[in-house]
């Protein structure tokens, strides 16, 4: 974890003015709009915080995603590992998500969910869904492991694999996978003490504040729900939810 550092000019670019926070003009502000450059293979100068993303609104896995895909299109190594979601009879075998990763250079994911959703009474086993969230818990020490011995601070080819090190790794639903005593919340914390400093280090889900995670984390983000089409019969819908 480190500390936060702030930029004292703030720019705007809008194809008009670029003034700097005392509103005079910033001359080395772009004054149209930003072109899309190359992805190259680039190392981030300020990764190293712990993000906890948690609540029952829509958005944390999307909002986690989008960050994602934010540091790979500056080049940086983005991993994401996925907990508990294995599919389910409303979604589809093939992702969205995963479609746009596959796409997207630098990004690349895996799934360590099981079928169904534990404790719904879906049918599924239980104990599958505990074997398939304690593998996912083994596999992301293995990252950590691996980040820790390629070096967070130095720039990751593009196509290479998540055991040659990332910059960024994103754990979805593991806060989930905690909350519903499928993984132990203290191997979510010692995750975090494992993590290496320079890693940028993402955990989403669980309805119930995570306080073990929370009280080691540098940006907690809460998010509520104040209406779901979920609670009116709705169900998961292509393009939004999956």
């Amino acid at each position: 974890m480190t500390d936060d550092t702030h930029d004292e000019t703030a720019t705007e670019s809008n194809g008009a003015t670029n003034e700097t926070a005392d509103g005079e003009q910033d001359a080395d502000a772009p004054s149209g709009p930003v072109e899309p450059q190359p992805i190259t293979p680039a190392a981030p100068e300020a990764f190293g915080r712990v993000q906890v993303w948690w609540g029952g609104g829509k958005g944390k896995t999307t909002a986690a995603m989008g960050m994602g895909m934010r540091a790979a299109g500056h080049g940086y190594r983005v991993h994401l590992l996925q907990f508990m979601k294995g599919g389910a009879a409303s979604v589809e075998d093939v992702r969205g998500e995963y479609n746009a990763i596959a796409a997207l250079s630098g990004f690349s994911y895996e799934n360590s969910g099981h079928y169904g959703w534990h404790g719904s009474l879906d049918g599924t086993d239980e104990d599958a869904h505990e074997a398939r969230a304690a593998a996912g818990l083994e596999r992301t020490r293995e990252l950590l492991d691996a980040a820790a011995d390629g070096d967070p601070t130095t720039q990751v080819a593009l196509d290479a694999p998540p055991e040659a090190g990332v910059h960024l790794l994103i754990l979805d639903e593991i806060l989930y996978a905690a909350n519903r005593g499928l993984i132990d919340p203290d191997d979510v914390v010692e995750l975090i003490e494992r993590a290496p400093e320079q890693l940028e280090l993402v955990l989403t889900g669980g309805h119930e504040e995570p306080t073990y995670a929370t009280s080691e984390a540098d940006l907690v983000t809460h998010v509520e729900k104040r209406r779901h089409h979920f609670d009116e019969g709705g169900r998961a819908r292509k393009g939004t939810e999956f």
